[in-house]
C-alpha cells in the first residue's frame, strides 16, 4: 500500500504585533498639562482633554486613568519641568543679589509663558484650589511649597556664611519672604500685570531681603 506523502508544513507566520499607538504619551501629557494649567481642573472636561490630546476617552483612560489621575500626572510633570528650569540657578555660586535676580527672572519666564496669554503657576493658581477638598493634591501642594522654602533657605544660609548677610539675618524667614514673592508674581502674572511692574515688585523684595544697592 502506497502511503500518501504529507504536504509540506506551512511556513510559520510571524505574529502580528498590536496596533501601534497613534499618539505619544509624553506629548499628550504635555497638552493635558497646558489645558489644566490654563483652565483648572473643574472647568476642563474629558471632551476638552480628548480634543487637546487627540485621544478618545478609552485611550485617555487606558494611558492615564481618570481625569483626576491625569490632573495629578500633569501637576507632577509641571513640578519636574519647573524644578529643572530653576535648579541650576539655585546651585550656582554667585553673589546673593545676582542669584535672586536670576531665580525670579526664571520664575517670570515660566509664569508669563503661554500661547493664549500668561498661565501663572500651576501650584498657586490651579492646584491650590483643588487642595481644599483633595488630601492627596493638598499634600503635593504643601510639598511643593516646602521644597521652594528649603531651596531659598539654602541660598540665604550660604550667603550668611559668606558674610553677605548680617548675623541677625534668619535664612528661614528670608526664604518665606522670597517664596511669598514668587507666589505673588505668579498670581499677578495670571492677571496679566505687565512684566515691568512684576520686575519692580521683585526688585523691591530683593532690596528688602538683602539691602538696597548703594
Amino acid at each position: 500500500m502506497v502511503q500518501k506523502s504529507k504536504p509540506p508544513a506551512a511556513a510559520s507566520q510571524p505574529k502580528r504585533r498590536g496596533r501601534p499607538r497613534a499618539y505619544e504619551p509624553d506629548v499628550a501629557l504635555g497638552k493635558a498639562l497646558d489645558l489644566f494649567r490654563r483652565q483648572g481642573f473643574a472647568a476642563t472636561s474629558l471632551d476638552d482633554l480628548s480634543e487637546a490630546t487627540g485621544m478618545n476617552r478609552p485611550s485617555l483612560y487606558g494611558a492615564f486613568g481618570d481625569k483626576r489621575e491625569l490632573y495629578i500626572k500633569s501637576y507632577l510633570r509641571y513640578r519636574e519641568e519647573a524644578r529643572a528650569t530653576m535648579a541650576a540657578t539655585f546651585r550656582e555660586e554667585m553673589p546673593l543679589r545676582q542669584r535672586l535676580e536670576r531665580i525670579f527672572a526664571s520664575a517670570l519666564n515660566i509664569y508669563l509663558s503661554g500661547e493664549t496669554g500668561p498661565r501663572g503657576c500651576f501650584t498657586v493658581v490651579t492646584a491650590a484650589s483643588e487642595a481644599v477638598s483633595d488630601p492627596e493634591i493638598r499634600a503635593m501642594v504643601l510639598d511643593g511649597l516646602t521644597e521652594l522654602d528649603k531651596a531659598f533657605a539654602s541660598c540665604f544660609r550660604r550667603a550668611k556664611e559668606k558674610g553677605e548677610l548680617p548675623e541677625s539675618a534668619d535664612p528661614a524667614v528670608l526664604a518665606q519672604i522670597a517664596s511669598a514673592t514668587v507666589h505673588s508674581i505668579a498670581i499677578r502674572s495670571r492677571a496679566r500685570v505687565p512684566r515691568k511692574e512684576l520686575e519692580a515688585i521683585v526688585k523691591g523684595a530683593i532690596d528688602t531681603m538683602v539691602g538696597a544697592k548703594v
